[in-house]
């Protein structure tokens, strides 16, 4: 049986993606998850899609506001975007969007999917009343049937959002606990008819509407509200782990896990030199690409319990709204052309780059036990300094230009 992996809150955020950002969003993400499919196969990918925690971070890798709403439809909008061509060759296919544009079918069981997602997005409108309105709906297949779905709702007087993770994977039925994870604050008990434990409550309703019928019903329901009803008993929800997603909109020390951070600063460091100056032949790629390319590692390799602090991934190549800094898009171009080179080669049996990487990854792990380095507030601070030198660009445009030029560098 599918379980709830836990639960965020994310407060709601008005604006759009630029072109720019989206182009190299679908980029990045198409080639992270060709390499996740290659280490791991299409079912990992639907899990980790599945995990509200990593879908959050890999959002922030990719410079979208790392603790916003808008995240979902980004990260959405790009896979579509990036995999649809290669949906063929990996086996994958991102359905889904806003209102008219989640109705995309893929040449399989039409009729099952179509059926296995209204069903998803009622469960989640309709059974579960928890103050959100459905707005979203995203419908990921492989070519085997499995799917995952991330749908989102809003709740406009909270200025909140939350998104909903559901896996086919284990699932036995729609509305016995189906859930792989709920992401949103709790907000007190909440009406959730799909929980096992409605099952009565279900039946019961439709014995009800099958014996009285509708007019019945309401005659029924107005006179049981009559005379107050005494108080129920308290019986808390059960509390899952969650992440809380904090309004405001700078990354603070306290959103980041320094130790990580510094295991990663640390992996690059070390590893950098020894691994990519040999077998990477992408120009240019300095020390600050390294760094990014070991938070990207962590994405595609990491294990779920490392996503705890998707702030830390947004150090990778910043945010479009400039926090922590404007998108270094030097930075992000060299990442994206030195996965592209690792994952191609790997296609082709040689996997000395991919496997560069993942010892980034493996590094990263081993070092952040004793690793020390810049304080979150000096790292950023660092970025801004250095912002034209790597191309920063933001919503509000490009970075400017100091009094005087440095002379051009690898990044």
């Amino acid at each position: 049986m599918v379980r709830r992996a836990g639960s965020a809150d994310l407060p709601l955020h008005n604006g759009r993606v630029p072109a720019w950002l989206a182009l190299r969003m679908s980029r990045l993400g198409a080639v992270i998850v060709e390499a996740i499919v290659l280490e791991y196969g299409r079912d990992e990918l639907l899990r980790r899609l599945a995990h509200p925690f990593w879908f959050q971070s890999f959002g922030a890798v990719m410079g979208m506001d790392w603790h916003s709403s808008g995240i979902t439809t980004a990260v959405l909008g790009a896979l579509k975007r990036g995999l649809t061509p290669l949906a063929q060759e990996l086996g994958i296919h991102v359905c889904g969007g806003r209102g008219r544009h989640s109705r995309d079918r893929v040449g399989l069981d039409g009729e099952a999917l179509a059926r296995s997602s209204r069903l998803v997005a009622k469960v989640d409108s309709a059974a579960v009343q928890d103050g959100f309105d459905l707005y979203l709906h995203g419908f990921i297949v492989a070519d085997d049937g499995a799917w995952v779905v991330v749908q989102q709702g809003m709740n406009g007087e909270r200025c909140q959002a939350r998104r909903y993770h559901w896996l086919s994977e284990g699932l036995e039925s729609f509305v016995d606990s189906p859930h792989a994870a709920i992401e949103g604050a709790g907000q007190g008990l909440i009406v959730n008819l799909a929980d096992r434990r409605a099952a009565a409550s279900r039946d019961g309703q439709l014995h009800l509407l099958r014996e009285l019928g509708p007019d019945r019903i309401v005659s029924e329901l107005a006179h049981i509200q009559g005379p107050k009803l005494p108080a129920a008993p308290a019986n808390p929800q059960v509390l899952l782990p969650h992440l809380v997603l904090p309004a405001h909109h700078d990354v603070r020390p306290e959103d980041v896990v320094q130790r990580r951070l510094h295991g990663a600063l640390a992996a690059a460091a070390d590893c950098g030199p020894k691994d990519f100056a040999e077998l990477l032949l992408v120009p240019k790629i300095g020390a600050r690409t390294v760094r990014a390319l070991a938070m990207v590692a962590e994405v595609v390799h990491g294990a779920p319990c490392r996503f705890t602090d998707p702030a830390r991934f947004s150090l990778a190549h910043g945010g479009k709204d400039r926090h922590p800094y404007p998108v270094p898009t030097h930075v992000y171009d060299r990442t994206i052309d030195v996965m592209k080179s690792a994952v191609r080669k790997a296609k082709l049996g040689k996997q000395e780059e991919l496997a560069a990487i993942r010892r980034l990854d493996d590094q990263a792990r081993q070092l952040e036990r004793a690793a020390s380095g810049p304080s979150v507030a000096a790292l950023i601070a660092e970025e801004r300094t250095r912002s034209h030198e790597y191309g920063g660009r933001s919503v509000f445009g490009w970075e400017p230009a100091p009094k005087k030029e440095n002379d051009a560098r690898s990044v």
